[in-house]
Parts: structure tokens; sequence; C-alpha cells
């Protein structure tokens, strides 16, 4: 693969993005966000991101951006790994990405290389790359989104990857939130001089396409029903289901399923959604942003990239949050409504739905699209995370400049 070099005399910043992403959609969609924002400011820019999504096609890059695929992974209900690919062990994979990740470092020699979430990358699979480029003086920068997961949980996990031991060799660790809402690596112990290179960006905020169909304009007011990529969204649409069975809800739903929901639960659910007249639902709409920026109230696990969308387009909405493998969802949620920008209800006994249960969702869905808006709840910075990274990535391309 050729990639695009600027013109004699210009000094654009080669930005390369690694997002690993092994379930759900969250990594390729905060890189995407980040990649359209740093070409948006700087037109000469090229931006490459390393995605293991499997559904990366179904979205559209801005010019200057480049979606390379890796192959692809997935986590299994145990919480282990396999290859997506048949006849494929997972150290195979492994070796095949991380000599992939190599080869395209080399290639773009990136001044910037911007690592999603994991410092060492996925089983280690970033880490040739990230001594070779800053070998070679690229600026390594590792992004974590606000929350990461209970410390108590993520102490030990990032002891058994080499996480931490990995930080030392990052120039800067940006944070997508506010302090003031959540610190990711509180409760860590971090080495020395790591917590001094930490910015808090503030969130990403999020733009929709400016044009409608006809289908969309026509749309009465609706809840947005959405478990993000799906993979884990069964209790969520279940739960929203049961409650529209079970009382008149004024309020149409709309259920966008997501690419990962399991195929044989979807069939189920959507036998039940297209029997009752105030249910739709669609399969997966890789610009969901559309549909939120029209919803009534928005009904969500609570996810970052979720999240974000529903303080962009400043929708009342209601989280119910999960807490396996991580619960990362869970602390998003309740440190969200403490501030007053969203409504949860938490997680009961799923595997015992009483009809309490039922009419307390009922109720939370018929009292959610007169819920404030999270405006209402003023909070500077909330959403400067973009323009915060554009700057932060301008002190990078002065730094290359200097160096040049």
């Amino acid at each position: 693969m050729s990639f695009p070099l600027p013109a004699p005399g210009a000094s654009p910043q080669r930005v390369l993005i690694y997002s690993h992403d092994t379930f759900g959609l969250g990594h390729l969609r905060r890189a995407r966000a980040i990649a359209h924002a740093l070409v948006a400011e700087a037109p000469e820019r090229r931006v490459v991101i390393l995605s293991g999504s499997p559904v990366s096609h179904a979205f559209r890059f801005a010019p200057g951006v480049t979606c390379r695929r890796l192959p692809g992974v997935t986590k299994l209900a145990s919480g282990e790994y396999q290859s997506l690919g048949p006849g494929h062990g997972l150290d195979e994979v492994v070796a095949t990405r991380a000599a992939l990740i190599r080869h395209v470092a080399e290639r773009f020699d990136p001044d910037l290389f911007l690592v999603d979430k994991e410092p060492a990358g996925f089983h280690g699979e970033v880490l040739p790359a990230l001594h070779r480029l800053k070998a070679r003086g690229c600026r390594l920068v590792l992004g974590l989104r606000d929350v990461l997961d209970d410390p108590a949980l993520l102490a030990p996990e990032w002891e058994r990857k080499g996480a931490l031991a990995v930080l030392p060799l990052y120039d800067s660790l940006w944070v997508y939130g506010l302090e003031a809402i959540y610190a990711p690596l509180d409760g860590l112990a971090l080495p020395a001089g790591v917590a001094g290179r930490l910015t808090y960006t503030g969130y990403l905020r999020r733009e929709a396409p400016d044009s409608e169909g006809p289908e969309e304009a026509a749309r009465e007011p609706f809840l947005l029903v959405t478990p993000g990529g799906g993979g884990d969204g069964v209790e969520l649409v279940e739960a929203v289901v049961r409650a529209y069975e079970a009382h008149p809800l004024e309020h149409p739903a709309l259920v966008v399923f997501g690419p990962f929901f399991p195929a044989a639960e979807q069939a189920a659910l959507g036998a039940r959604i297209a029997a009752h007249p105030r249910l739709s639902s669609l399969g997966f709409d890789a610009r969901l942003e559309r549909l939120m920026r029209r919803a009534a109230g928005v009904v969500a696990m609570g996810g970052y990239n979720t999240f974000c969308e529903i303080l962009s387009f400043d929708r009342p909405s209601l989280i119910l949050p999960r807490v396996r493998p991580r619960r990362e969802q869970l602390i998003r949620a309740r440190a969200a409504a403490r501030l007053g920008l969203v409504g949860v209800i938490e997680p009961g006994d799923a595997d015992d739905p009483t009809a309490d249960e039922t009419a307390r969702m009922a109720q939370a869905l018929a009292a959610l699209p007169h819920r404030p808006a999270p405006s209402a709840r003023p909070i500077p910075g909330l959403l400067d995370g973009l323009p915060a990274i554009r700057r932060l990535a301008a002190t990078a391309d002065a730094a290359c400049v200097a160096a040049e």
C-alpha cells in the first residue's frame, strides 16, 4: 500500500492511529472522529488508521484519512480471544497484525503515533512499532477514554499485560474526558513522571450530516434505542420491548440493533418489535448521528461514543449500563447522573425480571422526553475534546518543524 506524501516545502503532520478493535465499534468511531478533526483543520495532513474492526468498510472517511484493516480477532463470553478467520491460531494472527503494524509505521513514517487505550496494543502487538518510531523521533501519544474500568480490576489487568511498564515510552497521555467527571488512572501505581504527561481534553463532540432523507424527515418524535455495536445489548433491548408490550407508551421507539447483535436474539426480538404498533427496528446504521439528532430521547448502555453523542446532540437520555466484563459503563453513568446529565437504571436481577421492574422501565420511558437535556447543567470545557486535540497535534507539528 502506498501513502500520499506532502508536497515539497510543506511540513504537514503525518498521523498514525492504532485502534485494536477486538469487540464493538467504540475504538474505530473514536479514531475516525479524531482523524476527521485533524484533517479538517489542516487538509494537507495525512492520517492512517489501523483498525481491527470487521465493519470498517461500512464507514466513510474524509479525504486525507485512510483506514487499513488489521486481521480480526473476537472476544468470547469467557473473556478469551480467538481469530475471526477460520484455521488460524491466535498467536499466528497476533504475529501477522504486529508485522503489518510495523510495516505501515515504517512506510508511512508518522510524526505522531496515537495509540488508543491499550498501551502495548492487543497482546503486545504494537510494541515493536513503538520502539522503532521512538528511535526515529516520532511523538508517541496514548489516548484514553474517560473511564477504563474499576481500579480494583484495571490494576491487575494492566500488571498482567505489562501496560504500566510501557507508559514511560509515551511522550503524552491524552484523556478524552474531564478530570472533574472521572480520572481513569487514579488508583494505579504509575511510573515516575507519567502523571505529569496527562492532559484532559474534554469529550469529543460529534456532528451529523446536514441532509436527511424523506423518510427521516417525516418520522414523528421517537425514542432511539441503541446498544452501540450490539454484541452485549440483548438485556437493554429486551427491557424496552417488554415495557412496550406491558404498558401503553406515547412515543414510538426505534431500535437500532447494531452489527454485532446476536443473530438468534435479533430475530426473536425483531419479530416482537414488528408485531407492536409503537416499535420499529433497524439492523445497523453507520450514520446513527442523524437519528440521534432527531430523537425525542435516547435509551442506551452508555458506552463512550454514545455518551459523546448524547452530549453533542443534547438529547435527554436513559442509560442502562452493563457491568460485565467491565464496570466502565456503570462508572460513567453514575458520574454523569450525579451531574444531572443523564438518567440511569442500574442493573438488577436480569434473570428474574418482575412486573415491578417492567413498570419501572415503562415509567422511565414515558418520562424520558420530558427530562432536562444535558445542556441544562452546563459544564465548562465538557465538549472541547477535538479542539484540544487539534492544539496538541499542532504542538507536535511545531516540534517536528523545529527538529528539521
